[in-house]
């Protein structure tokens, strides 16, 4: 790229409009031939600065007052791209007034016409006599401090204040709580799948982080055992060379590597492999490389300026290994090289204490770790026994296993899990690589041992009840090796612990309980959510499969850590609270039995109710408002909500819709009682979807007379409920005006799925399957389609379409798809083939064609 303003710029006219669209022009060409890295950055931001510092010169006149402009942040440290903020600081050596101001639009408004996203600081000199530890980030943006223009003597002055022991001082605090905010919104790690190149852990901010640190403690930075300069250079090329292209396609400061844009950075970066999807995994497993460098870096810099508190003594333990203040290390490198035993005996030991393994061991490990074999650490039975045993759930264990992925002994000790190192499968919802989700359900695992509020305390005590729970942390470990290829995952992840087991020599019940979570690790999470939980019939098969409380509770934690570990997001109260309604119910089945689930009318239930009625409501109401409703009402509903259900009832007339809306957490629940009609749950989840509900469950009862129950659980996600003082009043007239049809409840959600947000996404095709064996009495359908809004209303509309009936809906939003779960018969039976092949055409007709709907 052009380094000088002859040439090129001159051809089009020394103006600064000239001069930059001649320096963008350079900075793209070698952003599209990948090329555009720490030098290209470093040119660029050479040729702003003579574009600044023309507009600077030509505004000089406004004011006597000495002035300094200068750059800070990324455009002070030269690594501009394409479309980075130009962050300036106009310093004033005296009082701002009037002409002052004139000099600082005169300053401002070119640049802006020129369409730069601008962030500045207009600032006396007098003002940095302190520190301003209220404005962190422009505390550390002043360690970028480079002059660009104007009063050389003024600058001077400033970077003489900027630089003060003082300032630097006061810089060092703020940037490692800046640091730990940033890292804490990436759930604290590196592994995205589509990761944030500028601020997730690992990227340009880290590298910044690192740097800034070896300059607040020089002392103590010299002594970390971080990567060297060079290797953080290198980490900082590539990541800007990404960077580039990202700005380059977008158009805009983007530094979101999204699936899509990873496929053209690959190609542009000239990524290994005949198809783009190996070539996106060439590029992804370099920039983790990278990432975890720096990430290394960053913890070796800050524990070398924030040593861990101990009281410096450095204690012995056992023959081969000392506690510092690192952590574990050798007291004899050499035999630690040397005998792969004492590896795990390190993490042991670290386990054991609280602390964690030192950079010397790791290194030591990263070193020598590739001339083993899987059996050189399991060739006796006590190497076997401690292996399993370091499994065992306890503080500090996520971390110790992270260490040993990254030095390469967890790879080493299980080469299955080595095939998804670094694995990025793209899918609907999962966040991370497959193995860090992994990981972070041992995590997951760990904060059970103290959790953090009641709900999560249920579960903590089913862990603590657990006999063996490293076995659920060994199952955990295999239970998505088999994602390495496009296959059925669970049981290629069975077929692959197969070695494992082997290896380990596990005791036939220990073998066969490992063997069953792996290969059973999604079944709870289908009953839960794509089920009929609340079926007897449901509960029995799955408790059947199942078959002891051991195993019952180990596969409802693996279900429960598994879908923790998916997104920060993805593991709700409401999804809690179904999980252990599943574990409940299904540990009943196991240790008490469903004696009477075939009677069609339950009479211990119905006495409770009878005798529990307030005096409102008579026997005979009571008797007859139940009449003919499914069993699974009686356990479905308390008390309290039974009799409201028998007054909402009281006096429904044609077309009228009686409603009642309660809140628990952050679901709400609505229940509305009116009389039967075609298409009416179709068009109830129409209107809650019209007014900005996310509908998760709704379930449809009908009596002989005609009476139905509706009810439905959603969240509020727009806050019109919250924001609305009337909006329950609105939500129910517009029900009774569909009810009625006095409006069209497709046309109302025309311009939802009109909107900008929904025309520009990608579609992928939907899946309808079929079930009509899981449930007795039930056609189970489960949909898997993009999205939107009024996607339960389409579907359910096609389903009364056909004749059917809507009796239960379950459904789960991963990511940009919708998985719906549907409930349905026909003339009160199941749906025969011949129906189900109308109806699978008539599903399909409605998904696919997007139109229809509107």
């Amino acid at each position: 790229m052009a380094g000088t303003t002859t040439g090129r710029d001159q051809d089009r006219g020394n103006t600064p409009a000239a001069m930059l669209w001649a320096a963008r022009e350079d900075y793209a060409r070698e952003a599209r031939r990948g090329r555009a890295g720490r030098d290209a950055a470093s040119q660029y931001a050479g040729r702003m600065d003579r574009v600044v510092h023309m507009v600077v010169e030509g505004a000089r006149a406004l004011t006597a007052t000495p002035v300094a402009v200068c750059a800070l942040g990324g455009y002070g440290r030269e690594a501009l791209c394409l479309h980075s903020d130009i962050d300036l600081l106009i310093v004033f050596g005296g009082p701002i007034g009037a002409t002052e101001e004139r000099f600082v639009s005169a300053v401002l408004q070119p640049l802006w016409d020129l369409r730069l996203s601008l962030g500045h600081h207009v600032r006396e000199l007098s003002d940095f006599g302190e520190a301003d530890v209220t404005n962190p980030e422009f505390l550390l943006a002043l360690l970028d401090l480079r002059k660009i223009a104007g009063d050389e003597a003024v600058f001077d002055r400033l970077a003489a204040r900027a630089l003060d022991p003082r300032y630097m001082r006061s810089a060092l605090d703020p940037l490692l709580a800046l640091v730990a905010e940033r890292h804490q919104q990436f759930n604290n790690t590196l592994y995205q799948l589509e990761p944030d190149i500028k601020s997730a852990p690992g990227g340009l901010r880290d590298i910044v982080a690192v740097r800034h640190l070896r300059l607040l403690r020089p002392a103590a930075a010299s002594r970390e055992n971080g990567v060297a300069t060079g290797r953080l250079d290198e980490a900082e090329d590539f990541i800007l060379r990404i960077r580039s292209v990202l700005h380059l396609h977008s158009g805009r400061d983007l530094n979101h590597l999204t699936h899509e844009l990873q496929e053209k950075v690959a190609e542009t970066l000239g990524c290994a492999g005949s198809h783009p999807h190996h070539r996106v995994e060439a590029l992804m497993g370099e920039y983790f490389l990278r990432a975890r460098g720096v990430v290394r870096s960053l913890e070796s810099a800050h524990r070398a300026v924030r040593p861990p508190a101990t009281d410096g003594a450095v204690r012995r333990v056992g023959r081969q290994f000392e506690l510092t203040a690192e952590g574990v290390r050798f007291i004899d490198l050499q035999r630690g090289a040397a005998q792969p035993s004492l590896w795990l005996e390190a993490f042991r030991i670290a386990l054991e204490h609280g602390c964690a393994v030192s950079p010397q061991v790791l290194d030591c490990i990263a070193d020598n770790v590739a001339r083993c074999t899987a059996d050189d650490f399991v060739s006796t039975e006590g190497e076997r026994l401690q292996l399993v045993k370091l499994l065992k759930p306890r503080r500090g264990l996520y971390a110790r296993l992270s260490e040993m992925h990254d030095c390469g002994l967890l790879n080493r000790i299980f080469p299955e899990f080595a095939k998804i190192n670094c694995r990025v499968v793209r899918d609907f919802y999962h966040k991370y690589t497959v193995d860090e989700h992994t990981l972070l359900t041992i995590r997951g695992l760990e904060s059970l041992l103290d959790p953090p509020n009641p709900g999560r305390r249920r579960f903590g005590s089913l862990l603590n009840e657990a006999h063996a729970p490293e076995l659920l942390t060994l199952a955990l470990l295999f239970h998505d090796v088999g994602k390495w290829r496009e296959a059925d995952h669970a049981q290629e992840s069975l077929r692959l612990a197969q070695g494992m087991l082997d290896r380990l020599e596990l005791a036939e019940e220990a073998r066969l309980t490992v063997e069953f979570l792996i290969r059973e690790h999604l079944q709870m999470s289908q009953v839960a959510f794509r089920r009929d939980s609340e079926d007897p019939h449901v509960i029995a098969g799955f408790a059947h499969l199942v078959g002891t409380e051991e195993h019952l509770k180990l596969l409802c934690l693996m279900t429960l850590v598994d879908i923790g570990a998916v997104s920060p997001d993805t593991l709700t109260p409401w999804k809690e609270d179904v999980l252990w309604r599943v574990y409940v119910d299904t540990y009943n089945r196991l240790t008490l039995g469903y004696a009477d689930e075939l009677v069609e009318k339950d009479p211990a239930g119905l006495s409770v109710l009878v005798a529990g009625r307030p005096a409102d409501i008579s026997e005979a109401e009571l008797l007859r408002f139940l009449e003919g409703l499914p069993r699974r009402y009686l356990s479905s509903f308390g008390l309290g909500a039974v009799y409201r259900h028998v007054r909402l009832s009281r006096g429904i007339g044609p077309d009228e819709v009686h409603a009642f809306l309660a809140k628990s957490d952050d679901v709400w629940e609505m229940t509305i009682a009116t009389l039967d009609k075609p298409f009416l749950f179709s068009n109830i989840s129409g209107v809650l979807s019209y007014f900005g509900m996310d509908i998760h469950r709704g379930q449809a009862m009908t009596t002989p007379g005609g009476l139905v129950l509706d009810v439905f659980q959603f969240t509020d996600e727009e806050g019109f409920l919250e924001q609305n003082a009337a909006a329950s009043v609105d939500i129910c007239r517009m029900l009774e005006d569909a009810v009625a049809g006095r409006v069209d409840v497709t046309t109302l959600l025309r311009g939802r799925l009109k909107s900008v947000l929904h025309r520009r996404r990608k579609h992928t095709p939907p899946i309808v399957h079929v079930d009509n064996e899981h449930s007795r009495k039930y056609t189970v359908l489960e949909i898997v389609a993009d999205d939107a809004p009024g996607l339960l209303h389409r579907i359910s509309r096609a389903v009364s379409g056909e004749g059917c009936d809507v009796h239960l809906v379950l459904i789960a939003t991963e990511g940009k798809r919708a998985i719906d779960v549907l409930h349905v018969t026909k003339n009160g039976a199941k749906v025969s083939d011949e129906d189900l092949n109308a109806l699978g055409r008539r599903l399909e007709q409605a998904l696919e064609d997007r139109d229809e709907a509107r």
